[in-house]
């Protein structure tokens, strides 16, 4: 994702994400609703499509035309639905600047039909602003916005599984920072 939403998951996992971090099962409830079985096929289906992928694709600063799309890549250990409404456990890999963390987060996913959408929804991080992205995912694809304040853009790129070798990569990073 962007530098700004990488910023903000930082700052999530930090702040008031570390709550989830730390358990992450206790997510606020924001659906009420029983789950259908046909819901809980589409969430085995979700939960192991996100599992072991990376995002690797480019994004956009709105305003900035001169300025041509910038590389970005991130990657998933894991995608575990939650007991609570739209919430999911992602285990990810952040890589921006000198953080690389591997650790999990609670994040809304809403659905747009059978259209998974990553939410995060006017987030106001002490000291740092607010952020806000979507980010939809559709057949091997993801496209969406992300603001940090005033500053947004666009989003867009291929999701691919992670190799063997990436995969051993992130669950040894994961490791080694639960060990410090």
């Amino acid at each position: 994702m962007s530098r700004n939403l990488w910023v903000a998951l930082v700052c999530l996992i930090f702040s008031a994400g570390s709550a989830f971090a730390q358990d992450a099962t206790k997510a606020p409830s924001t659906d009420s609703a029983k789950t259908t079985p046909q819901d809980t096929a589409r969430e085995k289906k979700l939960a192991e499509y996100l599992s072991g992928v990376k995002f690797v694709g480019s994004f956009t600063v709105t305003g900035s035309a001169e300025r041509p799309p910038e590389p970005e890549a991130y990657y998933i250990l894991s995608a575990e639905k939650m007991d609570d409404g739209d919430w999911w456990k992602l285990t990810a890999r952040i890589k921006y600047s000198t953080y690389d963390l591997t650790v999990p987060m609670a994040m809304e996913i809403k659905w747009a039909g059978e259209t998974p959408v990553i939410t995060v929804d006017q987030m106001a991080v002490p000291g740092m602003g607010t952020f806000d992205a979507r980010v939809l995912i559709r057949k091997g694809s993801y496209a969406g916005t992300w603001a940090h304040d005033q500053i947004g853009g666009q989003l867009f790129g291929r999701l691919e599984k992670m190799t063997a070798e990436e995969l051993a990569e992130v669950k040894a990073a994961a490791e080694k920072a639960r060990d410090k």
